[in-house]
């Protein structure tokens, strides 16, 4: 059983900043890739950002230059920065990991993906 617990989210001002962070715990060998998905109301839930073990990053267009994404491999947690928030930033913020169980599933690339429960981010303006 593996367990992804965002934190960080809340109301802030257009041009403000916040910080998610994201814990996985459980049963957890390694993490190949960890990001963060959003989702606002009447939308599909989008990528914001992603971040492979290696540390190689991926970012939606519409936070280029204002999001980055960071992760500490010692302790199974992802970050996502916000700076420059925008009111269309506001959404729930979901964590994803793709979680491998045992050096076994590893050596075949056969990860879990998991997610958290989300957290929400709210842009006033």
């Amino acid at each position: 059983q593996v367990q992804l617990v965002e934190s960080g989210g809340g109301l802030v001002q257009a041009g403000g900043s916040l910080r998610l962070s994201c814990a996985a715990s459980g049963s957890i060998f390694s993490i190949n890739a960890m990001g963060w998905y959003r989702q606002a109301p009447r939308k599909q839930r989008e990528l914001v950002a992603a971040i492979t073990s290696g540390g190689s990053t991926n970012y939606a267009d519409s936070v280029k230059g204002r999001f980055t994404i960071s992760r500490d491999n010692a302790k199974n947690t992802v970050y996502l920065q916000m700076n420059s928030l925008k009111p269309e930033d506001t959404a729930v913020y979901y964590c994803n990991a793709e979680v491998y169980g045992s050096s076994w599933y590893e050596t075949l690339g056969r990860y879990l993906e998991v997610w958290g429960q989300g957290t929400l981010v709210t842009v006033s303006s």
